[in-house]
C-alpha cells in the first residue's frame, strides 16, 4: 500500500490507485498492456515514465536476481526477450522525491556532502512551490 523508500520491480498486474501512498523510493513496472498509467496508477504526486540506462541496468539486475531465487516463469520469459520488455516497463516516482534527490544533486556538485548537502537540499526544496504540501 505504501512505498516510504527502496526500490521495487513489479512484475505482475499492479491493483488500481498504485502509488497513492507513495511518497518516496522507485518503482519499476512491467506495463505489458500499455495502460498502467491511465488504469491503475493514481498520478496525483507520481511521475510516470520512461527508464534511463542506471535504471535499466538495475532493474535487470533486480529481475536476474528475481529468477535466481524464485525460478519465475514471468521474470524467465521477460529476461529471454529482455530488449523487448525493457520497453514495456515504467518508472514510478513520487515528485517530491524526484525534486528532493535533484535539489541533492545540484548542492553536491557545489561541493556539499553528507549531512550538509541533505540540509542545503531541504532548505532549497522547503521554499519550492511545487511541492505537494505546499509548506
Amino acid at each position: 500500500e505504501y512505498m516510504t523508500g527502496g526500490r521495487v520491480a513489479v512484475l505482475g498486474r499492479a491493483g488500481r490507485n498504485f502509488a497513492a501512498g507513495m511518497s518516496g523510493g522507485v518503482a519499476y513496472v512491467f506495463d505489458e498492456s500499455g495502460d498502467f498509467e491511465n488504469k491503475n496508477c493514481n498520478t496525483e504526486g507520481v511521475g510516470v515514465g520512461a527508464l534511463d540506462s542506471g535504471d535499466e541496468r538495475q532493474l535487470k539486475t533486480m529481475v536476474m536476481r528475481h529468477f535466481q531465487y524464485t525460478c519465475s516463469t514471468v521474470a524467465e520469459r521477460i529476461l529471454s526477450d529482455w530488449e523487448g520488455a525493457r520497453a514495456k516497463f515504467v518508472k514510478v516516482m513520487p515528485n517530491d522525491y524526484k525534486r528532493m534527490l535533484e535539489s541533492i544533486s545540484r548542492v553536491e556538485e557545489r561541493g556539499l556532502s553528507g549531512e550538509e548537502a541533505l540540509m542545503a537540499a531541504f532548505e532549497e526544496n522547503i521554499k519550492d512551490s511545487a511541492r505537494v504540501s505546499g509548506n
